[in-house]
């Protein structure tokens, strides 16, 4: 009797992962023989590891990272990729985080840059951090029809509160003097507060052409690129090497 009071009332402080625990315990002789502390231990294990695995489920959910899949524990050094071991090493203790700094990886079509940034923000995500992703024409249309609709502060408040901001395909279409300032406000909002992935095609070199705004374009990327962490992609193409079904798993 005294058993069943125990378990409601842990299940009416949402501690239910506890109570079944619990209840595993007592249904397992083997049990007797641990210490309770040890028992306690496993039971405040169950709850702790029930909780962190939905926060990781609602981060990578909300991240809407493009290669959900990716982790830095599969990237493929080979030799025609031109990564820098050292470097992804360092950063996979993900410090660059905390420390408001930003990763740029470029390279040619194909070669993996998408999946590199996903891999970096699941990384995030199982660090408890919050990460939004988008591709660069997407968000800066988002944001121009959210200056019609009054959302668009709204909108710029979501991407400053995220730890990580991953922005894919940067530079494939000009930028206009509307999204030169959008990308302006995204870069000086973020500046000392949070961290940015950017992936590109074009060279950093070459960033500034794409702005028709050159004042703007100052601006905006000395804050991206002063102090930022750089990954230069090479190699051909790795969807040469999937079948038509593997199109989601791309290193794209």
């Amino acid at each position: 009797m005294m058993i069943n009071q125990t378990l409601a009332k842990l299940t009416e402080m949402r501690l239910g992962i506890m109570g079944d625990e619990i209840v595993r315990q007592m249904e397992l002789p083997a049990m007797t023989v641990l210490s309770f502390e040890e028992r306690l231990g496993l039971i405040v294990e169950a709850e702790w590891r029930n909780r962190y695995n939905a926060k990781m489920n609602r981060l990578l959910k909300t991240a809407k990272l493009r290669c959900p899949s990716a982790c830095l524990e599969d990237i493929d050094f080979s030799a025609e990729r031109n990564l820098d071991k050292a470097l992804i090493a360092r950063l996979s203790d993900m410090t660059w985080l905390s420390d408001n700094r930003n990763l740029l990886i470029t390279g040619p079509c194909g070669v993996g840059k998408t999946w590199i940034a996903s891999a970096f923000g699941n990384a995030a995500c199982r660090l408890g951090k919050r990460v939004v992703t988008y591709r660069v024409s997407r968000l800066l249309d988002n944001l121009r029809k959210a200056r019609s609709d009054g959302s668009w502060g709204k909108l710029l408040a979501i991407i400053k509160k995220a730890d990580l901001l991953i922005l894919d395909d940067f530079g494939l279409d000009r930028f206009d003097a509307t999204h030169s300032r959008d990308l302006m406000e995204i870069a000086e909002d973020r500046e000392h507060i949070g961290a940015m992935i950017i992936t590109a095609q074009l060279p950093v070199l070459e960033w500034h052409e794409v702005f028709d705004d050159k004042t703007v374009a100052d601006a905006t990327l000395d804050r991206i690129i002063h102090g930022s962490y750089r990954i230069e992609l090479r190699g051909p193409s790795r969807r040469a090497r999937l079948n038509t079904n593997d199109v989601k798993d791309i290193q794209s």
